[in-house]
């Protein structure tokens, strides 16, 4: 049995998405529990209340899919439990997305899920840093990430000239010069933006 009903999950994203499609819930369920049951024995996610999972974890990375541009590629940039990449995957399937996770339980979990849910989406087992320097992306996007300000100059290294930066960040560590969009039930999360005009960019610090 789910560990919550799918009409419980889609009561909980609501605010950040309030017209899911019919197909989406279904597979967030799946995701969820195994999510869950892998989070029992490997620390892939401090929240462990599934309600706060589906909204935290599952709504903002859907309130990210919702708000980013038209786009072929994107990189989950450090995704660990695949946070924001796998829901975008789920609710923007024109996107190739890929998933770099550098810790081998955590990309081992990636690979299950991606499996689980039928998604085309890559892993990258390692650091970015280690991709090929000529594979950019039309989107990096970044959540939860381990000191954010030293990963941001190994990001934007990774964008598409006329590409995007997307972080789940807070008002105090977003960079400035981009566009913030605040995060739904958050007193200080944002969805921050910023767009590349040319190759070789640069973030002004926070």
């Amino acid at each position: 049995m789910p560990t919550l009903s799918e009409t419980a999950i889609a009561a909980l994203l609501t605010p950040y998405l309030p017209d899911p499609p019919a197909s989406l819930i279904p597979q967030l369920s799946l995701y969820l529990d195994l999510l869950l049951k892998w989070n029992a024995r490997t620390n892939l996610t401090a929240i462990r209340d599934p309600k706060e999972i589906v909204s935290r974890h599952f709504g903002e990375s859907l309130f990210t899919a919702a708000h980013l541009p038209v786009a072929q590629t994107l990189l989950d940039f450090g995704s660990g439990a695949g946070f924001p990449g796998v829901p975008i995957a789920l609710l923007r399937p024109e996107l190739h997305v890929t998933l770099a996770e550098s810790q081998n339980k955590k990309a081992a979990f990636l690979r299950e899920a991606v499996r689980t849910l039928h998604l085309s989406t890559e892993i990258w087992p390692d650091r970015v840093e280690a991709m090929p320097q000529t594979q950019r992306f039309d989107i990096v996007a970044m959540r939860a990430v381990d000191n954010i300000q030293a990963a941001l100059p190994t990001a934007i290294t990774r964008i598409n000239p006329a590409g995007h930066l997307a972080l789940l960040t807070t008002v105090g560590h977003a960079p400035q010069g981009g566009h913030s969009i605040a995060l739904p039930n958050s007193d200080s999360g944002i969805l921050y933006l910023q767009l590349f005009h040319v190759e070789h960019a640069s973030i002004p610090p926070a």
